[in-house]
């Protein structure tokens, strides 16, 4: 079948371990189920992937990709759900210590076909194409569980969202304010704040601008630029909901003094469950809400995806179709 893989590991030039070629059929295990993908989409995740990093030389050549939308065994339009835990594990399978994303250990999306857990899939409703629902198993269902399992905001709240761009980002603009969110936002690019406007923001803001109001929560995917904002931008009592550190995880000042004093909340996040994805893709079937699409590719085309990401040419999700 063909594949999108990674066949070697480059820290400064990720891109030249990138490979668009055959790769052997998936054979499911007991328990899991072949995805015929229709369209999958790209992360960061995967450039990082190139780079070394969570994968070993030994896992090599790996399959990239962790989000995809397609037809099961049975026929069936499903989303793919990419965190795969331990069989032995109940529960939230993020707090899975022997968890692991697509891609990692098992073989990713940016392919023909995929296998899973079956467990690992979603019914995908008429009212999403495959490429929007080919958007939502990582950067949408990390924005849900961000705002509203580990944030538990409800609508009349008001959010930060900081560094409006890119897939998490984003996602977090459009699910803010379909759910009745009080939505700021903050980018360098003033380009990327009218955007920030259109897709459903209510005021933007450069990065680093004093807002005019105290929020009660920040979704913070930077890190080490915009820390020092994201903290100061908060109501006593708020909370900053962190899931990225794009700019660095290395902090000039962690604003310690701030958080005791206004007792505030510093909270991690990390992908979700497959029971918030069932969710998300229900809130998106029940709101007519649509993910954002920067642009579809071809698979067979999908090193011009890499290169977009990896010059940082992206608002909203790039998605390969097959």
């Amino acid at each position: 079948m063909f594949a999108v893989y990674a066949e070697s590991f480059s820290s400064e030039s990720p891109l030249d371990g990138l490979v668009l070629g055959e790769r052997p059929d998936p054979v499911p295990a007991d328990g899991w189920t072949t995805v015929t993908v229709k369209a999958a989409s790209l992360n960061h995740h995967d450039v990082w992937s190139l780079r070394g990093v969570g994968l070993k030389q030994e896992q090599l050549p790996m399959i990239l990709g962790c989000d995809a939308a397609g037809i099961d065994e049975d026929g069936n339009e499903v989303v793919v759900h990419a965190v795969i835990s331990d069989p032995t594990w109940r529960g939230d399978e993020t707090l899975d210590p022997k968890r692991s994303l697509l891609s990692e250990r098992h073989q990713g999306t940016l392919a023909e076909k995929v296998v899973v857990p079956r467990r690992n899939v979603v019914p995908k409703p008429a009212s999403l194409s495959f490429a929007e629902a080919a958007c939502l198993p990582t950067a949408w269902l990390t924005a849900y569980r961000m705002l509203f399992t580990r944030g538990g905001l409800k609508a009349g709240d008001t959010v930060l969202v900081q560094g409006a761009g890119g897939g998490v980002a984003t996602a977090c603009i459009i699910l803010a304010r379909a759910a009745g969110l009080k939505v700021l936002a903050t980018s360098r690019d003033e380009a990327k704040r009218a955007r920030a406007l259109e897709i459903g923001a209510h005021d933007v803001f450069e990065s680093g601008a004093r807002l005019p109001v105290k929020v009660d929560a920040v979704m913070e995917t930077v890190g080490r630029a915009t820390w020092s904002h994201s903290i100061r931008a908060l109501r006593p009592g708020g909370a900053i909901v962190v899931s990225g550190t794009t700019s660095g995880p290395k902090l000039d000042d962690a604003e310690l003094t701030r958080i005791f004093f206004l007792q505030l909340s510093v909270i991690g996040s990390t992908m979700g469950t497959r029971d918030e994805l069932a969710s998300l893709v229900t809130m998106l079937d029940a709101t007519g809400t649509k993910p954002l699409i920067d642009r579809e590719i071809a698979l067979t085309d999908a090193r011009q995806g890499f290169e977009a990401m990896a010059g940082g040419d992206v608002f909203g999700k790039i998605v390969f179709t097959a």
